[in-house]
């Protein structure tokens, strides 16, 4: 494989033409976009191949035998493939599914439900999504175990000595963020899953925010199960995966009942197929899914490397400005962060800065971003969260900083 140049010597501008809505404008204002933790654009290739398969080859995937349905299958599983050479992993321990939330849940009502009972503990941290705290809340009241919560420091990082504590007999699983949503904290997966395995503890990883913006490797975190989104990867809504040990997958029972998932019915009993299809009941996302392929293909062409050193620059100089601003908070200062920054502004709600910044032409988000335990923790209703991508721009950061500047002073 070639090498991929160091992000210092790449045409970002170039880059950023690959996206057409960066565009567009908003309220008579240049978009400037700033929150790819909610969604990933889409370049122009992902477009394309989406447009492309409907067009020319749209059939059912593994159902029929004519051209069209053959070439509909190679499409769907060369995404497989294509994903799976991007996170290091096999083919056929990847599951093809609509996102992270229903890969979680996937592993809570098909591996967590039928083993975990009274007396066992979940533990999660406080930083996780929803969700990666909904569905072990669930399980945990179905079958009597507990959930336990690992702490946080002041700066957002965990607090690796109080967790490696908590991973007591009764952990039967962790699950934890590889990056906040909010914080932006980078944790050390590859460590606490290696701490978590010495204690025949399971692993889940939330990996949403950490795939679009990283290299990452999961062969090498040593985790039991991984789970991703494709729409914060460059690539269609409804689409993501759940990697998982080929033991676990051969092991847990189907999660959904209906077609492709099969090999034999009969009223007296029902052969299922073989993993990971054995989880992939109905028809699912093709063409959203052959785009997925094509941002796949598009970011490995950058270098995922690359991308990450770009955003770190990007995250540095925004972080720089947004500190001269007088009553603006950072919540998350950990050393390794990703680019999502949430802050607050004294005496400003977060909804009313969103607001008035959207009327400049500034996307940000502003809200819980489904974490109330951590905002609890925090102590504050809502924030801003600014969040970046390579094909953003230091000039976005410093027009960013000066609407937000305008719209401080309209509200003092």
């Amino acid at each position: 494989m070639n090498a991929t140049p160091a992000h210092d010597a790449i045409d970002w501008d170039r880059l950023r033409a690959d996206f057409p809505l960066l565009r567009r404008k908003v309220h008579g204002k240049p978009l400037i976009y700033f929150d790819s933790a909610n969604t990933g654009q889409k370049p122009e290739c992902v477009i394309a191949a989406t447009d492309d398969f409907y067009r020319r080859h749209n059939a059912n995937v593994s159902r029929a035998v004519h051209a069209l349905g053959s070439e509909a299958t190679e499409a769907y599983e060369g995404a497989r493939r294509k994903l799976a050479a991007f996170l290091h992993v096999r083919a056929d321990e990847l599951v093809l599914c609509s996102g992270t939330t229903f890969a979680l849940n996937l592993v809570a009502y098909s591996w967590a439900l039928p083993r975990l009972q009274a007396g066992d503990a979940i533990l999660v941290t406080r930083m996780e999504h929803h969700a990666n705290i909904v569905p072990w809340q669930l399980i945990a009241q179905r079958t009597g175990a507990t959930i336990k919560v690992a702490e946080l420091l002041p700066d957002g990082r965990l607090d690796l000595p109080a967790l490696y504590a908590a991973m007591t007999p009764e952990v039967k699983l962790l699950a934890v963020a590889h990056v906040s949503n909010v914080l932006g904290t980078l944790n050390p997966v590859a460590e606490i899953c290696r701490e978590a395995a010495r204690r025949g503890i399971t692993t889940v990883v939330d990996g949403s925010q950490a795939v679009p913006h990283m290299p990452v490797d999961i062969a090498a975190i040593g985790c039991d199960f991984y789970a991703f989104t494709g729409h914060k990867l460059c690539g269609p809504t409804g689409t993501g995966g759940l990697w998982a040990k080929r033991e676990h997958l051969q092991a847990m029972p189907p999660f959904l009942g209906g077609g492709e998932m099969i090999k034999e019915v009969r009223f007296d009993g029902t052969a299922f197929n073989d993993p990971p299809h054995k989880f992939e009941a109905g028809t699912p996302n093709i063409a959203g899914f052959v785009g997925l392929g094509a941002a796949v293909d598009y970011l490995s062409g950058i270098g995922m490397a690359a991308i990450h050193a770009r955003e770190a620059d990007l995250l540095a100089h925004a972080s720089e400005e947004l500190r001269k601003i007088d009553g603006l908070r950072i919540f998350g200062n950990a050393p390794d962060k990703a680019a999502v920054i949430s802050f607050t502004i004294d005496g400003v709600h977060s909804h009313d800065l969103a607001t008035l910044l959207d009327l400049e032409g500034v996307a940000v988000r502003s809200g819980q971003h489904c974490a109330h335990p951590l905002l609890q923790w925090l102590g504050v209703g809502t924030t801003c969260r600014a969040s970046l991508a390579f094909y953003n721009t230091h000039a976005e950061v410093d027009a960013f900083v000066a609407a937000l500047r305008k719209v401080v002073r309209l509200l003092a």
